[in-house]
């Protein structure tokens, strides 16, 4: 597989999400997690969320230069390709969800792969059917109609988790025993109603695919990025005052803000990578970066695996066995720093492991794409 200079940017910025991922998803105690590497509660915006919206970004960025041999343009061709990618990855999701109980009857429907296919499949044909004009208009409408739909339906009480029209639909669609209850009540924040914000969230990445595709200077494109980096940074910030950034509701305002930060962390990285040529700290985010879809689920099997699947004896009082995951971190990383440091340790241990897969792969030339 050959990766072109001017995609190199991407992979990396694709690599340090996904190493981000891994070190938010995999502590060794979600008791012990520094608040940086948390999810904010509800309202707010933490780096921890991030993450989500940049994969999301970068998928559309990806959508652009992945469809350039179609000439960027809706056909069959290009239709079947959306279609197949779409299904494929929702059934990836789908099965991360099940394994390993496989209970059907109880199943989490939606998830951050579901979501991802969903904005995918939907935004992918949006971008190569409708012109850049268009495509600005249409990701206006989702955007101020998603807050106006969760306005008008809000009550006296704006925003809350009890009472929001994104919880009463997906109840409504998918039933309580399919969606997601680690907020305490039944509901999903990767539903379907708030996937309409996270589409517009891939169209912005697609637009920002066509600022990096062009004929312009290094320089120009940086200053472009840096632009509109800024622009949507204090759009969304404004947009907040009325309407909370907010991940689990994807709103609006979250939208504009977590992909200004994505653009202008692409801007850093082209500056650094094509203009100045620092590349060669980059080298483990691209390894993290040419197999992304293989490494997201590789990762979540291992985890459930070794929670679930293995099982260690203790002689730890009232314990006979406890799971690989707890052991690990019980009995290896915690008493080397202690347990807020050893959750850490942990997590990062585990960067480093899911890189050396990546690392093989890459230096194998295997590049699993679907």
């Amino acid at each position: 597989m050959n990766i072109s200079k001017r995609l190199i940017a991407l992979d990396v910025l694709r690599g340090m999400t996904i190493s981000f991922m891994i070190l938010v998803n995999t502590p060794g105690s979600w008791s012990y997690v520094y608040p940086p590497l948390r999810h904010a509660k509800w309202h707010g915006c933490t780096p921890t969320d991030l993450v989500f919206p940049f994969f999301i970004f970068i998928v559309g960025v990806s959508v652009f230069f992945s469809f350039k041999k179609y000439h960027t343009n809706m056909n069959k061709t290009s239709l079947l390709k959306i279609l197949k990618r779409t299904v494929i990855i929702f059934l990836l999701g789908l099965f991360l969800n099940l394994f390993p109980h496989f209970d059907f009857s109880n199943v989490r429907i939606m998830g951050v792969l579901q979501r991802i296919a969903l904005a995918y499949g939907i935004g992918a044909i949006l971008c190569l059917s409708l012109e850049k004009i268009k495509l600005l208009y249409v990701l206006g409408v989702l955007l101020i109609g998603y807050w106006a739909l969760l306005y008008f339906t809000s009550g006296q009480e704006l925003y809350i988790l009890e009472n929001n029209v994104v919880r009463t639909f997906d109840l409504f669609l998918l039933g309580e025993k399919h969606v997601y209850k680690g907020f305490g009540i039944p509901f999903d924040p990767e539903g379907v109603l708030s996937t309409i914000p996270a589409i517009g969230t891939l169209i912005i990445g697609f637009l920002t695919g066509q600022i990096v595709g062009t004929k312009i200077s290094v320089i120009d494109k940086i200053k472009v990025l840096l632009g509109y980096g800024v622009l949507l940074v204090a759009l969304g910030s404004i947009w907040s005052i009325v309407f909370p950034i907010n991940k689990a509701l994807w709103t609006s305002s979250y939208v504009l803000y977590a992909a200004g930060w994505a653009i202008l962390l692409l801007a850093l990285l082209v500056f650094l990578i094509d203009y100045k040529g620092y590349s060669k700290w980059a080298k483990p985010f691209v390894h993290f970066g040419t197999n992304p879809l293989f490494i997201f689920v590789f990762s979540g099997l291992y985890v459930k695996t070794i929670s679930y699947l293995v099982k260690i004896p203790t002689e730890a009082a009232g314990e006979a066995k406890i799971s690989g995951y707890k052991y690990l971190f019980e009995h290896v990383f915690a008493p080397i720093t202690g347990h807020m440091n050893g959750s850490l340790l942990f997590a990062l241990s585990h960067i480093v492991f899911f890189w050396g897969i990546c690392f093989l792969l890459f230096k194998g030339r295997v590049f699993i794409k679907i």
